[in-house]
């Protein structure tokens, strides 16, 4: 497929998108656009979400890591599906409760106003660098295989693709999203399942017989035994657990659009039905791993890794279905950044600006604020990306999304202090017991040869940094009286 039909193909899908945000943002305030004025559906918001939890990077990595590590990503996902039930039940019932706009108040309500503003900033260093690192990524597969060759620079690439997310995001923020992310969440599905029915057939294959040939060249294994290896089960599964319950139910993106939902039972079942959504997905996104590895030496391709998805689309797979890949792709590029666009902007005005404590801001006021704010983001994310492509280095993105799992850590901690114990923090030593327990965290991952010999850590990481800044916050704190 031409490079000139693929560019059409993603104008068409921004303009679709336009559509949409132009039929759900009339009469939007600000209400709208931080919770959707909590009329959101939420059998919508379950399957949106998909969209959101995955990005492009899960689009091309996961079926690239599946010649490396078989199924063992398997581990990891049933401990999601216990985190998505312990978020369904313990953190959704407080946020309702508390009736709370941004999830970080309920930092400001237990424990104190630097307690919040820790947690709110954590998030904002946490958002912003993962979304930035991710759209990155993404854009640069689309500046490879499209735009390159239309002679298109790659700023050009990256400030136009924000200036579509911005338009569609700009006024309607939840209320928009929640129906851009499942138009989304719908090509990235396609993608998949078409991309896979084409390499099902190429190979010659069932259903049964695929699974059985993966199975013959080990790439089912999924337990690994080893207690020293970081794909160990019970890290796998821990690792999962804490990760959904951290950086979804911690995480003022993802929660947002659940406390969008009108009631408490119906955000409840907005999760548990993600939870069923999204295991399916990434079984499939394991399935076309499987596939391409199996497919990849009948043609002599040599790519592995992020480099095996894209190389067996744009070297082998007809033009409908390269249309098809690129669909996906882009469904999976732009929740990676709307939606991080908006929470962040939401985060910064009502946490740190105080948005709505503010009496002297008219409500005309307040509007042209978060304009600016949402401006001021988009613009940070546009430098980001470019000093990303300046830099050039995937070994620095890597680091990126690795310190951006750490800066959760300080979140888990604050949240189970608050949730687990009766204590009263020292409020004012908070922001530096958040910032110890990363740093103490990381030098422990760059030493862990010299601390721990053969064991090697893995995501197990994230526990030990919340653990770090829980026992932090039990030095600093004494009985409620």
């Amino acid at each position: 497929m031409s490079a000139v039909s693929l560019f059409r193909l993603v104008f068409s899908y921004f303009a679709l998108l336009l559509a949409v945000a132009w039929r759900t943002s009339r009469n939007a305030t600000n209400d709208s656009f931080f919770i959707g004025d909590k009329r959101s559906n939420w059998m919508l918001v379950a399957f949106g979400m998909v969209g959101t939890t995955l990005s492009g990077v899960t689009f091309v990595s996961v079926p690239g890591a599946i010649g490396r590590d078989g199924f063992g990503y398997l581990q990891v996902i049933l401990g999601y599906v216990l985190g998505y039930i312990a978020v369904a039940y313990i953190l959704l019932p407080l946020y309702y409760r508390l009736k709370l706009t941004s999830i970080y108040h309920y930092l400001d309500v237990r424990l104190g106003r630097r307690s919040y503003q820790s947690g709110a900033a954590f998030f904002i260093l946490s958002r912003t660098l993962s979304a930035s690192a991710r759209l990155y990524l993404v854009v640069n597969i689309l500046q490879a295989t499209i735009l390159d060759s239309l002679g298109v620079p790659f700023w050009l690439t990256t400030l136009v693709i924000l200036a579509m997310i911005l338009l569609y995001t700009y006024k309607g923020g939840v209320q928009t999203i929640v129906w851009t992310d499942t138009l989304q969440t719908t090509g990235m599905l396609l993608g998949l399942l078409i991309c896979a029915g084409w390499l099902l057939g190429q190979l010659g294959l069932s259903l049964p017989d695929s699974l059985a040939a993966m199975e013959a060249q080990g790439l089912t294994r999924v337990v690994t035994s080893s207690v020293d290896s970081p794909a160990y089960f019970w890290k796998q599964f821990l690792a999962g657990f804490f990760i959904v319950l951290a950086m979804t139910g911690m995480d003022q993106e993802i929660m947002q659009k659940n406390i969008s939902v009108r009631t408490l039972r119906d955000s409840q079942k907005n999760m548990l039905l993600l939870t069923v959504i999204l295991t399916g997905v990434l079984l499939l996104f394991m399935f076309l791993g499987g596939l391409l590895s199996l497919y990849a030496p009948t043609v002599g391709l040599a790519a592995t890794g992020d480099k095996l998805f894209p190389a067996v689309v744009m070297q082998h797979m007809p033009a409908a279905v390269q249309l098809v890949f690129f669909i996906g792709l882009v469904s999976a590029l732009f929740p990676s950044a709307d939606g991080a666009m908006t929470a962040l902007t939401s985060t910064f005005c009502i946490d740190i600006l105080g948005i709505q404590r503010r009496s002297d801001l008219a409500p005309a006021a307040q509007l042209r604020l978060r304009h600016r704010v949402h401006l001021g983001f988009c613009a940070l994310f546009l430098l980001l990306v470019l000093l990303f492509k300046w830099v050039d280095n995937a070994s620095m993105i890597g680091l990126v999304l690795k310190l951006t799992g750490y800066t959760y850590g300080p979140l888990l901690g604050l949240f189970a202090f608050g949730i687990l114990t009766r204590r009263v923090v020292r409020d004012r030593w908070v922001p530096l017991v958040a910032l110890a327990g990363p740093a103490i965290c990381y030098a422990i991952d760059y030493h862990q040869k010299l601390l721990f010999g053969s064991y090697r850590l893995g995501l197990e990481l994230l526990i030990m940094n919340g653990l770090l800044v829980f026992a932090g916050l039990c030095l600093i704190s004494k009985p409620r009286q």
